[in-house]
Parts: structure tokens; C-alpha cells; sequence
């Protein structure tokens, strides 16, 4: 999914249904397939329609996608996604529960990027050898303890 930028204005015309579900496919990078289903299981909050009963998107809409699409690149579950959609449609006294899942994710992404630095740090050494450049790869003891892990 490609970065559709945050909008700016918060006011009435954040929340005005603007986009069609194709447009809305495009900038996101997600098929409208994908895009319905969200809407059906809960993911979506309400999605507006025009007069013909065709779905249309709010820059609202395309900034909760944004944020749904990064929750995903943590690798949370649709499971847990919906739980947060739900919590945020169930209003400000959930916000404690809402930090409590942020928390957890941001921990869990904290633990991949050590174990994605610990293979770069392999990677890197494998390239070294097969580029002929050995002095290159000696081990140093953070390496060297975060390739036990992986190892593990």
C-alpha cells in the first residue's frame, strides 16, 4: 500500500465523501475487494454513499486506511484490528485499552527490528566473504550475540 499523505483540514470536509471506491483503490493499493470487506467485517467505520448507492471515501476514510495498512506492517492481526476499530467507535473511555494494544505492538515491532538488524548483520558478513573482503568479517559481540538469537 503506498503512503497516501495525511490531510491537513479536520473540519467538515475531512468527513465529505469524496472518493469512489476505484479512486480510493488507487492511491491506497488496495483492491476494492479488499476495500468491502473491510466495510463489511467492522474495519471500516461507515462508508458514505452517494445518491446512486455507490460507496464514497472521506479523507478521513483514506487516513484510517493509512493507519490500518501500517497496523498490518506490524504484522497485528485483522483479529486485533477490528478490536481497535471497535474501541475506537466505542468512544474516549476505551483510550486506555487502545494504549495498552499500541504499547504491545510497538514492543513487538521494537523485537523485529533487532532480529531484521541481527540478519542484516549476517547478510553483510556473507557478503563480505563472497566478495573477498574476510577482514571484514570478524564478529563483534553485539553481532555476535544478537546471531545467537536468531540462531535460538
Amino acid at each position: 500500500m503506498s503512503a497516501v499523505p495525511e490531510p491537513v483540514a479536520h473540519g467538515e470536509d475531512f468527513e465529505r465523501p469524496r472518493y469512489s471506491i476505484g479512486e480510493v483503490s488507487e492511491r491506497c493499493g488496495l483492491t476494492r475487494d479488499t476495500l468491502r470487506w473491510y466495510e463489511r467485517i467492522g474495519l471500516m467505520d461507515y462508508v458514505g454513499r452517494d445518491h446512486t448507492g455507490q460507496r464514497r471515501f472521506s479523507d478521513r476514510d483514506l487516513g484510517w486506511l493509512d493507519l490500518i495498512g501500517k497496523l498490518r506492517r506490524t504484522g497485528m492481526s485483522v483479529a486485533d484490528m477490528v478490536r481497535y476499530a471497535e474501541l475506537v467507535r466505542a468512544g474516549e473511555h476505551t483510550f486506555p485499552q487502545r494504549l495498552d494494544m499500541f504499547r504491545k505492538t510497538r514492543a513487538e515491532v521494537l523485537t523485529q527490528i533487532e532480529e531484521l538488524q541481527a540478519t542484516v548483520a549476517v547478510l553483510d558478513r556473507k557478503i563480505a566473504i563472497y566478495e573477498g573482503r574476510p577482514s571484514e568479517c570478524e564478529i563483534s559481540a553485539v553481532e555476535s550475540i544478537a546471531t545467537e538469537r536468531i540462531q535460538a
